[in-house]
């Protein structure tokens, strides 16, 4: 018995190994938001099989990076069912997912199982069985707060489960801050400007002011992001005047330490 779990343990530590040196990342599957300038540096588009985190800036941007989640969740998903886990207080918080919504955004409601857990424990079992299930299209797992359960072992579990499916895990985090994990894709999205399709209409196509800070394999970046609901992919709004340049991942740490030395001097 102590054989074999010692092997299951060697097992794990190598794949673990494996995934920490982003081994046959660059192979991976991927599939192509839309977005030209997101698809550039994500290597081709959104990698397949892999865990991507999404965070909304505190529970006012929740329904925003809903929105988000389930434009990528209709990108991977390719029209196969969409299971997504809900811990009871995010549902007490912002209610049901709407299925009229979703019709709205071009994507078909009765692909969509929602399963509701009690707790952070139970909704973590759930996604890492449902991950385990290749014929779903997608899973999310929706976690309101802070919490250390999702923490580089928590992600990993769900990180290992979706290599093995192939199916690709969406974790969407409201009123939480970013920390360690092994997302291929951290994402920070807050609510842009619609404009009116047409005088008649009282609002546009949803946009996202979209932030990339973390890619496995590459920059980071920020765009503004618009969702064709006829199309259901994302574009660069043709009318948007507004830069949206990628920028390398270590810029911001660039600047910083350039403006300490200007202060210094």
């Amino acid at each position: 018995m102590t054989g074999a779990r010692m092997s299951t343990l060697a097992t794990l530590r190598t794949r673990i190994a494996r995934l920490e040196a982003g081994e046959g990342a660059h192979e991976a599957r991927r599939v192509a938001l839309g977005h030209a300038q997101a698809d550039a540096l994500l290597q081709g588009g959104l990698a397949l099989g892999a865990l991507h985190e999404v965070f909304a800036e505190g529970g006012r941007q929740a329904t925003t990076a809903t929105g988000f989640v389930f434009g990528l969740a209709g990108r991977v998903a390719a029209r196969r069912p969409l299971l997504w886990v809900r811990q009871d207080y995010a549902e007490r918080e912002t209610g049901a997912l709407s299925a009229s919504g979703l019709a709205e955004l071009g994507l078909d409601p009765r692909c969509l199982v929602t399963v509701r857990a009690p707790d952070i424990e139970a909704a973590l079992r759930i996604a890492a069985d449902a991950l385990a299930c290749d014929a779903l299209g997608a899973v999310v797992l929706e976690v309101w707060g802070e919490t250390p359960k999702l923490d580089l072992v928590g992600s990993r579990k769900l990180t290992l489960a979706a290599q093995e499916s192939g199916v690709t895990a969406l974790v969407l985090r409201v009123a939480a801050l970013p920390a360690p994990s092994t997302a291929e894709t951290r994402w920070s999205v807050r609510a842009a400007p619609s404009l009116p399709a047409a005088a008649s209409e009282a609002w546009g196509a949803p946009r996202f002011d979209a932030e990339l800070i973390r890619n496995r394999h590459g920059q980071t970046g920020r765009w503004i992001m618009e969702w064709s609901c006829d199309d259901q992919c994302f574009s660069q709004p043709a009318a948007d005047s507004q830069p949206v340049a990628a920028t390398p991942a270590d810029r911001s740490h660039q600047a910083w330490s350039h403006k300490r030395r200007r202060r210094s001097a």
